[in-house]
Protein backbone atom coordinates (compact mmCIF):
# COMPACT_ATOMS: atom_id res chain seq x y z
CA UNK A 1 0.00 0.00 0.00
CA UNK A 2 3.03 2.52 0.79
CA UNK A 3 4.29 1.78 -2.76
CA UNK A 4 0.84 2.28 -4.29
CA UNK A 5 0.55 5.88 -2.67
CA UNK A 6 3.93 7.07 -3.69
CA UNK A 7 2.88 5.89 -6.95
CA UNK A 8 -0.13 7.82 -6.92
CA UNK A 9 1.83 11.21 -5.10
CA UNK A 10 4.73 10.89 -7.71
CA UNK A 11 1.67 12.04 -10.57
CA UNK A 12 -0.60 14.37 -8.44
CA UNK A 13 2.47 16.64 -7.78
CA UNK A 14 4.14 16.66 -11.38
CA UNK A 15 2.43 17.96 -14.68
CA UNK A 16 4.82 16.46 -16.96
CA UNK A 17 4.12 13.08 -15.96
CA UNK A 18 0.52 13.66 -15.32
CA UNK A 19 0.87 14.68 -19.61
CA UNK A 20 3.00 11.78 -20.07
CA UNK A 21 0.15 9.39 -18.22
CA UNK A 22 -2.01 10.49 -21.03
CA UNK A 23 -0.22 10.24 -23.81
CA UNK A 24 0.42 6.42 -22.39
CA UNK A 25 -2.94 5.82 -22.39
CA UNK A 26 -3.66 6.67 -25.73
CA UNK A 27 -0.53 4.59 -27.27
CA UNK A 28 -2.18 1.65 -25.08
CA UNK A 29 -5.78 2.03 -25.81
CA UNK A 30 -6.49 2.05 -22.09
CA UNK A 31 -9.32 4.67 -20.37
CA UNK A 32 -7.91 8.01 -19.74
CA UNK A 33 -8.59 8.26 -16.15
CA UNK A 34 -6.39 10.27 -13.78
CA UNK A 35 -5.38 8.09 -10.29
CA UNK A 36 -7.23 8.16 -7.20
CA UNK A 37 -5.55 9.08 -4.27
CA UNK A 38 -6.54 7.90 -0.83
CA UNK A 39 -8.59 9.73 1.76
CA UNK A 40 -8.06 8.66 5.15
CA UNK A 41 -11.80 9.55 6.77
CA UNK A 42 -12.31 7.51 4.30
CA UNK A 43 -12.60 3.56 3.68
CA UNK A 44 -13.57 3.25 0.41
CA UNK A 45 -11.08 5.66 -1.13
CA UNK A 46 -8.37 2.92 -0.76
CA UNK A 47 -10.20 0.19 -2.58
CA UNK A 48 -10.94 3.18 -5.49
CA UNK A 49 -6.89 3.85 -5.24
CA UNK A 50 -5.89 -0.08 -5.95
CA UNK A 51 -8.49 -0.61 -8.88
CA UNK A 52 -7.12 2.45 -10.52
CA UNK A 53 -3.84 1.90 -10.20
CA UNK A 54 -4.24 -1.97 -11.18
CA UNK A 55 -6.42 -0.27 -14.36
CA UNK A 56 -3.23 2.02 -15.43
CA UNK A 57 -0.21 -0.27 -14.54
CA UNK A 58 0.73 -0.74 -17.77
CA UNK A 59 0.89 2.67 -18.40
CA UNK A 60 2.43 3.70 -15.22
CA UNK A 61 4.74 1.06 -15.65
CA UNK A 62 5.70 2.62 -19.23
CA UNK A 63 5.87 6.45 -17.47
CA UNK A 64 8.44 5.23 -15.29
CA UNK A 65 10.21 3.25 -18.05
CA UNK A 66 11.13 6.97 -19.43
CA UNK A 67 12.22 8.61 -15.96
CA UNK A 68 15.71 7.21 -14.06
CA UNK A 69 14.58 9.10 -10.66
CA UNK A 70 11.05 7.05 -10.52
CA UNK A 71 12.12 3.94 -11.65
CA UNK A 72 12.12 2.13 -8.63
CA UNK A 73 8.48 3.01 -7.80
CA UNK A 74 7.58 0.50 -10.90
CA UNK A 75 5.26 -2.08 -9.69
CA UNK A 76 6.66 -5.49 -8.97
CA UNK A 77 4.79 -8.58 -10.12
CA UNK A 78 4.70 -9.22 -6.44
CA UNK A 79 3.07 -6.04 -5.85
CA UNK A 80 0.65 -6.24 -8.25
CA UNK A 81 -0.62 -9.87 -6.58
CA UNK A 82 -1.15 -7.97 -3.50
CA UNK A 83 -3.28 -5.74 -5.43
CA UNK A 84 -5.24 -7.97 -7.20
CA UNK A 85 -5.98 -9.98 -4.00
CA UNK A 86 -6.70 -6.84 -1.71
CA UNK A 87 -8.92 -5.47 -4.45
CA UNK A 88 -10.75 -8.88 -5.07
CA UNK A 89 -11.57 -9.19 -1.43
CA UNK A 90 -12.80 -5.26 -0.56
CA UNK A 91 -14.57 -4.17 -4.34
CA UNK A 92 -17.92 -6.38 -3.71
CA UNK A 93 -18.24 -4.53 0.13
CA UNK A 94 -18.01 -0.92 -1.40
CA UNK A 95 -21.57 -1.31 -2.99
CA UNK A 96 -22.63 -2.22 0.43
CA UNK A 97 -20.96 -0.09 2.47
CA UNK A 98 -22.58 3.06 0.16
CA UNK A 99 -25.92 1.26 0.55
CA UNK A 100 -25.85 1.05 4.45
CA UNK A 101 -24.32 4.63 4.73
CA UNK A 102 -27.98 6.23 3.69
CA UNK A 103 -30.18 8.21 5.90
CA UNK A 104 -33.23 8.36 3.13
CA UNK A 105 -34.58 4.83 3.49
CA UNK A 106 -34.47 1.93 6.36
CA UNK A 107 -31.20 0.80 6.37
CA UNK A 108 -31.12 -0.97 10.00
CA UNK A 109 -33.13 -4.20 8.97
CA UNK A 110 -30.45 -4.69 5.76
CA UNK A 111 -27.21 -5.90 8.49
CA UNK A 112 -28.41 -9.03 9.10
CA UNK A 113 -29.18 -10.32 5.54
CA UNK A 114 -26.03 -8.35 4.60
CA UNK A 115 -23.95 -10.67 7.15
CA UNK A 116 -25.57 -13.35 6.23
CA UNK A 117 -24.83 -12.80 2.76
CA UNK A 118 -20.98 -12.07 3.32
CA UNK A 119 -20.77 -15.28 5.81
CA UNK A 120 -22.29 -17.87 2.85
CA UNK A 121 -21.31 -16.30 -0.44
CA UNK A 122 -19.66 -12.49 -0.97
CA UNK A 123 -16.53 -13.65 1.52
CA UNK A 124 -16.66 -16.99 1.41
CA UNK A 125 -13.30 -18.80 0.77
CA UNK A 126 -12.88 -20.09 -2.81
CA UNK A 127 -10.46 -22.17 -4.59
CA UNK A 128 -8.75 -20.40 -6.80
CA UNK A 129 -8.37 -17.79 -4.19
CA UNK A 130 -4.54 -17.05 -3.28
CA UNK A 131 -3.40 -17.02 0.49
CA UNK A 132 -3.54 -13.58 0.99
CA UNK A 133 -7.32 -13.01 -0.53
CA UNK A 134 -8.55 -16.06 1.81
CA UNK A 135 -6.56 -14.17 5.01
CA UNK A 136 -8.23 -10.72 4.07
CA UNK A 137 -11.41 -13.08 3.90
CA UNK A 138 -11.47 -14.50 6.74
CA UNK A 139 -10.45 -11.84 8.71
CA UNK A 140 -13.16 -9.31 7.26
CA UNK A 141 -15.87 -11.76 8.43
CA UNK A 142 -14.16 -12.52 11.88
CA UNK A 143 -14.51 -8.77 12.65
CA UNK A 144 -17.85 -8.29 11.01
CA UNK A 145 -19.16 -11.34 13.34
CA UNK A 146 -17.40 -10.16 16.64
CA UNK A 147 -18.57 -6.76 15.97
CA UNK A 148 -22.29 -8.01 16.53
CA UNK A 149 -21.58 -10.23 18.76
CA UNK A 150 -23.21 -8.62 21.39
CA UNK A 151 -26.41 -10.37 22.78
CA UNK A 152 -28.16 -6.52 23.17
CA UNK A 153 -26.86 -5.65 19.13
CA UNK A 154 -28.28 -9.24 17.92
CA UNK A 155 -31.60 -8.32 19.22
CA UNK A 156 -31.87 -5.23 17.92
CA UNK A 157 -31.06 -7.12 14.60
CA UNK A 158 -33.21 -9.24 14.98
CA UNK A 159 -36.04 -7.07 15.81
CA UNK A 160 -35.10 -5.00 13.06
CA UNK A 161 -35.24 -7.75 10.52
CA UNK A 162 -38.49 -9.38 11.59
CA UNK A 163 -40.42 -5.56 11.79
CA UNK A 164 -39.21 -5.44 7.86
CA UNK A 165 -41.69 -6.94 5.77
CA UNK A 166 -38.97 -7.85 3.27
CA UNK A 167 -37.37 -10.27 5.60
CA UNK A 168 -39.37 -11.11 8.92
CA UNK A 169 -37.66 -13.89 10.70
CA UNK A 170 -36.01 -15.39 7.36
CA UNK A 171 -32.39 -14.49 8.79
CA UNK A 172 -33.32 -14.86 12.70
CA UNK A 173 -31.67 -17.97 13.67
CA UNK A 174 -34.60 -20.87 14.03
CA UNK A 175 -33.35 -21.37 18.15
CA UNK A 176 -33.85 -17.53 18.54
CA UNK A 177 -37.55 -17.43 16.64
CA UNK A 178 -39.77 -17.99 19.77
CA UNK A 179 -38.03 -15.81 22.09
CA UNK A 180 -38.14 -13.02 19.45
CA UNK A 181 -41.47 -13.54 18.67
CA UNK A 182 -41.96 -13.57 22.53
CA UNK A 183 -40.18 -9.82 23.10
CA UNK A 184 -42.70 -8.83 19.90
CA UNK A 185 -45.86 -9.47 22.38
CA UNK A 186 -43.86 -8.24 25.00
CA UNK A 187 -43.41 -4.90 23.47
CA UNK A 188 -46.80 -5.08 22.16
CA UNK A 189 -48.25 -4.82 24.98
CA UNK A 190 -46.39 -1.73 26.27
CA UNK A 191 -47.13 0.01 23.13
CA UNK A 192 -51.05 -0.15 24.26
CA UNK A 193 -50.57 0.45 27.71
CA UNK A 194 -48.93 3.81 26.31
CA UNK A 195 -50.72 4.58 23.51
CA UNK A 196 -54.41 4.27 22.49
CA UNK A 197 -55.57 1.78 20.14
CA UNK A 198 -57.65 3.90 18.56
CA UNK A 199 -54.82 6.91 18.49
CA UNK A 200 -52.59 3.88 16.87
CA UNK A 201 -55.01 3.09 14.22
CA UNK A 202 -55.83 5.97 13.03
CA UNK A 203 -54.01 8.68 11.86
CA UNK A 204 -54.48 12.25 12.81
CA UNK A 205 -56.89 14.03 10.70
CA UNK A 206 -57.31 17.86 10.66
CA UNK A 207 -58.95 19.85 12.94
CA UNK A 208 -60.79 22.58 10.98
CA UNK A 209 -62.62 19.75 9.12
CA UNK A 210 -63.49 17.30 11.94
CA UNK A 211 -66.90 17.01 12.49
CA UNK A 212 -67.82 18.71 16.11
CA UNK A 213 -68.32 16.46 18.93
CA UNK A 214 -71.89 14.78 20.05
CA UNK A 215 -73.27 15.41 23.23
CA UNK A 216 -72.69 12.56 25.66
CA UNK A 217 -75.72 10.21 26.19
CA UNK A 218 -76.51 8.41 29.29
CA UNK A 219 -75.70 4.92 27.50
CA UNK A 220 -71.82 5.83 26.91
CA UNK A 221 -71.31 5.77 30.75
CA UNK A 222 -72.64 1.92 30.55
CA UNK A 223 -69.87 1.13 27.22
CA UNK A 224 -67.31 -1.13 28.30
CA UNK A 225 -64.05 0.78 27.65
CA UNK A 226 -61.68 -1.69 29.15
CA UNK A 227 -61.22 -5.16 27.17
CA UNK A 228 -60.28 -8.13 29.39
CA UNK A 229 -56.56 -9.20 29.14
CA UNK A 230 -57.51 -12.83 27.72
CA UNK A 231 -59.12 -11.17 24.68
CA UNK A 232 -55.98 -8.27 24.60
CA UNK A 233 -53.55 -11.13 24.57
CA UNK A 234 -55.57 -12.98 21.87
CA UNK A 235 -55.90 -10.25 19.54
CA UNK A 236 -51.92 -9.09 19.83
CA UNK A 237 -50.79 -13.16 19.61
CA UNK A 238 -53.52 -13.09 16.20
CA UNK A 239 -52.26 -10.10 14.85
CA UNK A 240 -48.78 -10.90 14.69
CA UNK A 241 -49.33 -14.08 13.15
CA UNK A 242 -51.25 -12.76 10.44
CA UNK A 243 -48.11 -10.71 9.74
CA UNK A 244 -45.98 -13.13 9.88
CA UNK A 245 -47.94 -15.18 7.81
CA UNK A 246 -48.65 -12.88 5.42
CA UNK A 247 -46.72 -13.41 1.63
CA UNK A 248 -42.90 -11.09 1.93
CA UNK A 249 -42.95 -7.99 0.70
CA UNK A 250 -40.28 -7.55 -2.44
CA UNK A 251 -36.96 -6.39 -1.59
CA UNK A 252 -37.46 -3.62 -3.74
CA UNK A 253 -40.40 -1.96 -2.04
CA UNK A 254 -40.33 0.21 0.50
CA UNK A 255 -41.30 -1.04 3.88
CA UNK A 256 -42.38 2.55 5.06
CA UNK A 257 -44.69 2.76 2.62
CA UNK A 258 -46.00 -0.85 3.35
CA UNK A 259 -46.75 -0.51 7.08
CA UNK A 260 -48.01 3.26 6.07
CA UNK A 261 -50.67 1.41 3.56
CA UNK A 262 -51.22 -1.66 6.50
CA UNK A 263 -51.53 0.39 10.03
CA UNK A 264 -54.93 -0.34 10.02
CA UNK A 265 -53.77 -3.98 9.76
CA UNK A 266 -51.49 -4.13 12.65
CA UNK A 267 -51.75 -1.38 14.57
CA UNK A 268 -49.15 -2.48 17.13
CA UNK A 269 -46.80 -3.71 14.76
CA UNK A 270 -46.63 -0.64 13.11
CA UNK A 271 -45.84 1.91 16.31
CA UNK A 272 -43.08 -0.86 16.87
CA UNK A 273 -42.11 -0.55 13.14
CA UNK A 274 -41.76 3.32 13.69
CA UNK A 275 -39.54 2.35 16.76
CA UNK A 276 -36.88 0.09 15.34
CA UNK A 277 -37.11 1.23 11.13
CA UNK A 278 -35.63 4.65 11.88
CA UNK A 279 -32.50 3.42 13.39
CA UNK A 280 -29.54 4.30 10.98
CA UNK A 281 -26.84 1.50 10.45
CA UNK A 282 -23.79 3.27 10.57
CA UNK A 283 -22.69 6.23 11.93
CA UNK A 284 -22.35 7.73 8.28
CA UNK A 285 -25.35 10.30 8.50
CA UNK A 286 -24.54 11.64 11.97
CA UNK A 287 -20.55 12.35 10.72
CA UNK A 288 -22.03 13.72 7.31
CA UNK A 289 -23.26 16.57 9.99
CA UNK A 290 -20.02 17.53 11.57
CA UNK A 291 -18.39 17.19 8.49
CA UNK A 292 -21.16 19.91 6.84
CA UNK A 293 -20.93 21.80 10.33
CA UNK A 294 -17.22 21.99 9.89
CA UNK A 295 -17.17 23.23 6.41
CA UNK A 296 -19.95 26.07 7.56
CA UNK A 297 -17.95 27.03 10.63
CA UNK A 298 -14.48 28.05 9.73
CA UNK A 299 -12.10 30.31 10.98
CA UNK A 300 -13.07 33.47 8.98
CA UNK A 301 -17.08 32.75 10.20
CA UNK A 302 -16.56 31.50 14.16
CA UNK A 303 -18.99 34.62 15.01
CA UNK A 304 -21.78 32.96 13.44
CA UNK A 305 -24.58 32.45 16.25
CA UNK A 306 -25.64 28.81 16.99
CA UNK A 307 -29.02 29.52 15.33
CA UNK A 308 -28.00 30.82 12.02
CA UNK A 309 -25.57 28.15 12.24
CA UNK A 310 -28.40 25.48 12.93
CA UNK A 311 -30.47 26.92 9.82
CA UNK A 312 -27.34 26.95 7.57
CA UNK A 313 -26.66 23.21 8.28
CA UNK A 314 -30.24 22.67 7.55
CA UNK A 315 -30.43 24.42 4.36
CA UNK A 316 -26.84 22.61 2.98
CA UNK A 317 -28.62 18.90 4.36
CA UNK A 318 -31.58 19.75 2.42
CA UNK A 319 -30.48 20.79 -0.85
Amino acid sequence: MGVCKKVVSSFSYSWKKKRALTEAQRQLKLPEHSLKTECPTRWGSRQAMVDRVLEQQKAIAQVFSGDRKARHLTLTWQDIDVLEAINKSLSPLVEFTDALSGEKYVSVSFLKPTLHLFNNQILEVQEEDTDLAKSIKLKIVHYLNDKYSDTATQELLDMASALDPRFKLKYVNEDKRGSIEDRLIAEMKTVMENIPLETAATPAEDTEDAPKKKKKGLSSFFKATVTPPQQQDQAIASELQSYLQREILDAEEDPLKWWMESQRLYPRLSNLARKYLCIPATSSSSERVFSTCGNIVTCLRSSLKPDHVNRLVFLAKNL
